[in-house]
């Protein structure tokens, strides 16, 4: 078992529980939880009952761990939409299972955060998406341009809770620490009725997943490194960069054999291969070449399809006319998606595919205005306030034109112009982008930060 040396921390790992059940950190816990949401668990208890319910039994609660006798509830299995008609499993813990471990996860992190591999970049503090795919396009701008892809197939699913536990014994030895761990990894699941036994995977959906997956996928970046390869990991998804497709072909196979016979993880064979930057994609974004005098062999960053057409299709949601919401509300929900989704994506060449979806929005928000006025008497009024000669007004409040012709009509582009939507609160696609990347710079056509 030589793959899983850790080097030892000679800290106090034997009574982290005190640390754990520390007020401070309980409090900290809890917060998050009730901030991050989420559905109730198969208690029914939701996240706004989580405080009065910690307050009145915190010293039972806390009693019970300390003397092993804690026993987590099963997980409420959920069902989501994956894509192409699949669907994911979530796990969803209660709200008291997922305040304990959120509070488990804050201090068993700090012993495996300064081990953690610099190319790791998921679930972990200070870093993020962003510096993964900047990382990627690095490596792919410094001629590692032979990528091997690895697909991991069912990871969350398929994490061994056997060797899971041996890891988190050789960093960590306090032994209540580790009951509770096990426990929740063991905590049966409930779906349609049924309750299931788990003796293997862990769940998606609670709090400590994240760094239970980055401890033992910690095991493959110590490998990789050992090997001398450059990598790039974010929670499961991971690449390896090389020069040449023999370095490419003869990482890949290593790498899966180590993933096989050490981890027991199997790989999905059909979404892993060698890959070229045109035909790679990660984390949401793709290559293409940059076509410009004096530079040859450079990529820059474009979003994928798939992720431009989530973004509409959110947006789409958000101006559906028949929602029943304020003008007001409506812009408040269309900035919140605006600025999540460009906030991730920034770092890519969007602004021109921005300003083209700019006035298929505003033509939507026009749609949406044209139907709240419903009565045609209601529409001429709006029309003459907003400038429309009567006669011309009367005409299109009688028109028999669909709604959607009509908000793409210049009718409407004369009238609820781009100026009277921004007094509204509107902040186009454009402007948005602008002023989330005023403190970054281009650089071969690939926006980075100021210093």
């Amino acid at each position: 078992m030589e793959y899983f040396k850790v080097k030892r921390d000679n800290s106090n790992t034997t009574n982290l529980i005190e640390r754990i059940l520390h007020p401070a950190n309980l409090t900290t816990a809890c917060k998050d939880v009730i901030r991050n949401k989420g559905a109730g668990g198969v208690d029914g208890m939701k996240v706004t009952e989580l405080k009065s319910h910690l307050d009145k039994n915190r010293k039972e609660l806390e009693t019970q761990i300390r003397n092993g006798q804690y026993l987590p509830q099963p997980i409420r299995g959920k069902e989501i939409p994956k894509g192409k008609g699949k669907t994911r499993l979530l796990g969803i813990p209660t709200a008291i299972d997922r305040t304990l471990q959120q509070a488990v996860s804050r201090v068993v992190m700090m012993h495996y955060e300064t081990e953690f591999s610099s190319y790791s970049f998921g679930f972990r503090p200070r870093r993020n998406t962003q510096q993964a795919v900047g990382k990627a396009v690095s490596l792919i701008n410094s001629d590692y341009q032979h990528i091997v892809e690895i697909d991991l197939k069912e990871f969350f699913d398929r994490v061994d809770h056997t060797l899971l536990l041996q890891l988190l014994y050789r960093k960590i030895k306090c032994k209540k620490n580790l009951r509770l761990i096990r426990r929740w990894l063991r905590a049966p699941l409930v779906k349609d009725g049924r309750l299931y036994k788990r003796r293997i995977g862990v769940p998606q959906g609670s709090p400590i997943s994240p760094l239970l997956s980055n401890i033992i996928l910690h095991e493959l970046d110590m490998e990789m490194e050992r090997l001398g390869l450059s990598f790039v990991r974010y929670a499961d998804d991971f690449s390896i960069y090389c020069k040449t497709k023999s370095e490419a072909r003869k990482a890949g196979n290593t790498i899966y054999l180590f993933l096989r016979d050490k981890l027991k993880l199997p790989i999905n064979r059909d979404k892993s291969g060698i890959r070229r930057p045109v035909n790679f994609q990660i984390l949401g974004f793709s290559f293409v070449p940059i076509y410009k005098r004096g530079i040859k062999g450079k990529y820059q960053l474009i979003v994928t399809s798939k992720r431009w057409q989530s973004f509409k299709a959110k947006l789409k949601k958000a101006t559906r006319k028949t929602t029943p919401m304020s003008f007001d509300e409506r812009i408040q929900k269309i900035t919140q998606i605006q600025r999540g989704w460009i906030n991730n994506f920034k770092y890519a060449n969007i602004k021109l595919k921005l300003e083209k979806l700019d006035g298929w929005l505003r033509n939507r928000l026009r749609y949406c205005i044209w139907h709240h006025w419903k009565k045609p008497e209601r529409k001429r009024k709006n029309l003459i306030r907003l400038g429309v000669k009567p006669d011309m007004a009367y005409a299109w409040s009688r028109s028999r034109m669909g709604g959607w012709a009509i908000a793409q009509s210049p009718i409407l582009g004369t009238t609820i112009t781009k100026e009277r939507l921004q007094k509204r609160g509107y902040i186009s696609l454009s402007n948005m982008f602008r002023l989330m990347t005023k403190d970054l710079f281009y650089y071969n056509n690939t926006l980075f930060p100021l210093m």
